[in-house]
């Protein structure tokens, strides 16, 4: 049986993340910490997007970067020039590289690839067991998430944000370079918030992303269907080919993930509740939960006591009931909201740093009826 003071399961960003955090910090000189991940984490299987103003924690593995977004509606669309802030993308292989080759040369620090079948809090040490090893640890944070952890209970609404995107190479030229869109309801919704997502690398390179807000994943061939059509009617291009693909699935629900942490496990990253309920971005927010957690370490305190719940919190239940209940009318509340508000307050209150006053006009930018239809369900 392997000992280590720390383990942490799942070298994804909250993983990679708190390892690269861990090495950077004097605290937890001398420390054995051990990363556990069933992948080696040699393939680019995932983008990571989010907004910031001026340079960032990550600018030296960010691949591009956009001053411009995109909104499409069904009445309303806009160019919209994002400044102060950026649109910033990674690709997961540069992240993954990125921070194993600075944490592997750490002394006390071991990456292993092993499957995890087993986590146990026996009160004063955690067993972690693989298919092959058993290892102990003092504490134990663990990124594996399962959609059973939420599905369970009813009293929060359970919505996925799931996607199939292609990275393609288009004949001709077909994007513009400085812009992304971030959201284009253009597209047929079915029933449901779908809408098209492009990322350009280059005027004959993109990422587009087929997206929904919804409970239930598609059959695969929707996903490639719809981001066929949108190139070839969309944007009048017929010719082009797929260099890399991505299918993901990221939860959007306010259910608080606090029950399932012990003394000594901490859950984090999607399966600590950490995507941001509302949109599904994760990246971002795990950056800003990343050094609250790791001083929360210091305290030794039980890993179970420590909570992330605020206002926003209620903000975001708030949208997923209206959501779930309606799931038709999705595209009207984004709609609405990006024609009566800028991207700039938009983004500085999903980033979840705005003041009450700049809440109360962010929310008065929104349909009201379906929101006090749902703030008075939650009430009584």
């Amino acid at each position: 049986m392997h000992q280590y003071d720390y383990i942490i399961i799942g070298a994804g960003a909250a993983g990679l993340m708190l390892a690269d955090a861990m090495i950077s910090d004097d605290f937890f000189a001398g420390k054995s910490i051990l990363l556990l991940d069933k992948d080696t984490k040699q393939t680019n299987d995932r983008t990571w997007c989010f907004w910031e103003k001026g340079e960032g924690q990550f600018d030296a593995i960010v691949n591009k970067q956009w001053n411009h977004i995109y909104f499409g509606g069904k009445q309303f669309s806009k160019r919209f020039n994002i400044n102060p802030y950026t649109y910033k993308m990674i690709r997961g292989i540069d992240f993954y590289r990125t921070l194993l080759q600075r944490i592997e040369t750490h002394p006390g620090f071991v990456f292993k690839q092993a499957e995890v079948t087993e986590v146990l809090d026996d009160g004063d040490i955690v067993k972690v067991s693989t298919s092959t090893e058993i290892y102990t640890g003092r504490k134990v944070f663990n990124s594996i998430f399962n959609y059973k952890m939420a599905t369970y209970q009813s009293k929060y609404p359970v919505l996925q944000q799931h996607f199939l995107g292609w990275f393609v190479k288009t004949k001709k030229s077909v994007f513009d370079t400085d812009q992304a869109t971030y959201m284009d309801f253009s597209i047929p919704q079915k029933g449901n918030t779908r809408f098209m997502y492009v990322l350009p690398t280059s005027e004959n390179e993109a990422l587009l992303e087929y997206t929904l807000f919804s409970k239930d994943l598609l059959p695969k061939e929707e996903y490639k269907n719809a981001i066929k059509s949108y190139l070839e009617k969309d944007l009048n291009c017929s010719e082009y080919e797929i260099i890399e693909t991505e299918m993901g699935s990221i939860p959007m629900t306010c259910y608080d993930f606090q029950e399932h942490h012990t003394e000594n496990i901490r859950y984090i990253g999607t399966a600590g509740g950490w995507a941001k309920p509302s949109t599904g971005y994760t990246f971002a927010s795990t950056a800003r939960k990343i050094p609250v957690l790791l001083e929360y370490i210091k305290t030794k305190k039980p890993l179970h006591s420590l909570s992330f719940k605020n206002r926003f919190w209620f903000y975001d239940l708030l949208l997923l009931d209206v959501l779930y209940k309606d799931n038709a009318n999705g595209y009207h509340i984004f709609e609405t909201l990006f024609k009566n508000r800028s991207p700039k307050l938009i983004f500085k209150f999903l980033d979840e740093k705005t003041s009450l006053p700049e809440d109360l006009k962010y929310i008065l930018g929104c349909p009201k009826k379906p929101f006090m239809r749902a703030l008075l369900k939650r009430m009584f």
